[in-house]
């Protein structure tokens, strides 16, 4: 029996585990393992682009609570050999060096870009890209330097992370707003953001998370997927060395 060539790469986000409850985020849990489990055959990488956690931050001898299942499978995947991509969200930023320590996985705090088999691919969560949303952006600055985390870290623990836990409860995830509609290319940062990056440097692919919607649309002559996310689609992107697929589990 020949042996299953593992060439694939995989992309997800948005599993948003810890919210609403612990019990629906056990299920999304287990679901995103099974997952896993099945594109570990044939994975070469796997790109997880971030908000795989509704809150996050690790002290220097500290974790946040739950979510082994999920940790241990990432190690075990690491172990085996397969290339972990993590990107940080804006609500899991505070990802340090926990998992590259011990789980060996390549931690991207920026979008980044590659080449794959010919073909450029500009990858990233997506927050912050695109026109406006100043607000955001401003924070997500603050919430990004040194002296913020430096003062979330004095946090008792028990406190910071019910804290953390709180806030991100604001989500749209969290309270239940997974229904999301295609606003039109006008009032899609994110389409703007590619539209107005294809004038200054091409790029074939381009993919993120964050929109919470599965999208799959041409923009002149590249491609952009948005991953959308695990509470409501169980969406995900392949490449295959050809193609980039938009797929659902």
């Amino acid at each position: 029996m020949s042996e299953i060539l593992k060439n694939k790469i995989y992309f997800a986000s948005d599993c948003h585990l810890g919210v609403p409850d612990a019990q629906s985020s056990r299920v999304r849990e287990k679901k995103f393992i099974e997952w896993l489990d099945i594109v570990k055959v044939d994975a070469k990488e796997i790109y997880l682009l971030g908000d795989i956690f509704d809150f996050w931050f690790e002290y220097k001898r500290v974790v946040p609570k739950g979510y082994v299942r999920l940790l241990g499978k990432i190690a075990e995947l690491s172990d085996s050999g397969i290339s972990i991509h993590y990107f940080t969200g804006n609500h899991d930023m505070w990802v340090f060096h926990y998992f590259a320590d011990e789980m060996n996985c390549i931690i991207h705090h920026k979008p980044i870009a590659i080449n794959m088999n010919g073909k450029s691919f500009f990858i990233g969560h997506g927050d912050g890209l695109g026109p406006k949303d100043h607000g955001y952006k401003f924070i997500k600055k603050v919430f990004a330097s040194k002296l913020c985390q430096w003062m979330f870290a004095r946090l008792h623990p028990n406190f910071a992370l019910w804290l953390g836990i709180y806030l991100s409860r604001r989500s749209r995830i969290a309270n239940g707003k997974t229904d999301e509609v295609f606003l039109g290319v006008e009032k899609e940062r994110l389409v703007q953001f590619v539209t107005a990056h294809e004038k200054n440097q091409h790029f074939d692919y381009y993919i993120f998370g964050h929109r919470h919607l599965p999208i799959d649309m041409k923009i002149g002559e590249a491609h952009y997927f948005n991953l959308g996310e695990w509470v409501k689609y169980n969406s995900y992107a392949v490449w295959d060395n050809e193609k980039v697929e938009l797929k659902y589990f």
